[in-house]
């Protein structure tokens, strides 16, 4: 029986992630919430890592302008606690899977970020998950492995899906900016792929190092949000575009959130799938929330 510990498991992903291990009965699970684990606890951290093979670290700080106004407070959650988990898993011989973001890339490409590209993050919330990845290959170059992902969006907590049907009750359009692209990922997509990569690593399949866990295909802002719409019964034509100077913000946004998937082969995994199938799946699942579902 391997023992997997969950942080982050009060959030959006981690919740997804409980549900999906849920249908296993060959996987023992603790799951951490803020309340149960202060990832920033070094002897906590390590207290909760002991006895488990397997970590797969959903705790992070994501309020990015947040992260402009206090980024030692970014950094303590998403570097400096990472570091004590991989310190932990080290110790321990347990893997780690942690879940980090395309925000440690500038954003100025135009074609999809390879998994080895070089970073260069433009904002104090890339800086500070930029620090947590380089703890991971400094600590377990060989049991470590970070999987980034961009424009997460599910059933639990606050995403830019349920932020924009939300706002359909109130308003009769909505301007959306049209000159950022990225690839809008499902979080329980994302979850079973993270278990999907637990099972390889088990296995001896899947390699440490980076992989990107982001769904396929790109668009805009405005695009996710028209298809929103369609499929939550609404007019996408309500939906208006515009551009980010319309909407000054403290961090900067990459313009181009658009990753690679090659590694995946190397795990004998598929990618993602396509980010327009997995939002049809996401409005199909009977668990979808309620601010999916219009009236």
């Amino acid at each position: 029986m391997t023992r997997i510990l969950v942080t982050g498991a009060g959030g959006m992903l981690g919740r997804d992630l409980l549900a999906v291990l849920a249908t296993r009965d060959d996987l023992q699970v603790t799951a951490a919430t803020r309340g149960d684990l202060d990832v920033t606890d070094a002897g906590a951290v390590r207290a909760a890592v002991t006895g488990h093979q397997v970590v797969v670290n959903a705790a992070a700080w994501t309020d990015v302008d947040g992260a402009e106004r206090d980024e030692a407070a970014a950094t303590a959650v998403n570097g400096d606690a990472v570091a004590h988990l991989a310190r932990a898993c080290a110790e321990h011989g347990a893997r780690l899977v942690h879940v980090s973001t395309d925000y440690v890339f500038a954003g100025d490409a135009d074609t999809p970020y390879a998994e080895d590209a070089p970073t260069d993050p433009i904002n104090a919330y890339g800086r500070s998950k930029l620090a947590g990845e380089r703890a991971v290959v400094r600590f377990l170059p060989e049991t470590g492995y970070l999987v980034r992902t961009a424009w997460l969006y599910g059933a639990h907590g606050r995403n830019f899906v349920t932020t924009m049907i939300g706002l359909a009750a109130t308003r009769e359009h909505l301007d959306v900016v049209d000159d950022q692209q990225g690839q809008p990922t499902w979080s329980y997509a994302l979850a079973g792929q993270l278990v999907a990569l637990v099972d390889a690593a088990l296995a001896g399949r899947a390699p440490a190092g980076v992989y990107h866990g982001t769904c396929t295909g790109r668009t805009t802002w405005y695009g996710l949000a028209r298809a929103a719409f369609a499929h939550a019964g609404l007019d996408p034509e309500r939906i208006r575009p515009t551009t980010s100077d319309r909407f000054p913000r403290p961090a900067a946004r990459p313009a181009y959130s658009v990753l690679g998937h090659d590694r995946w082969a190397e795990a004998g995994l598929s990618p993602l799938p396509d980010w327009r199938d997995a939002l049809s799946d996401a409005f199909d699942s009977p668990s979808a929330p309620a601010p999916w579902k219009v009236a």
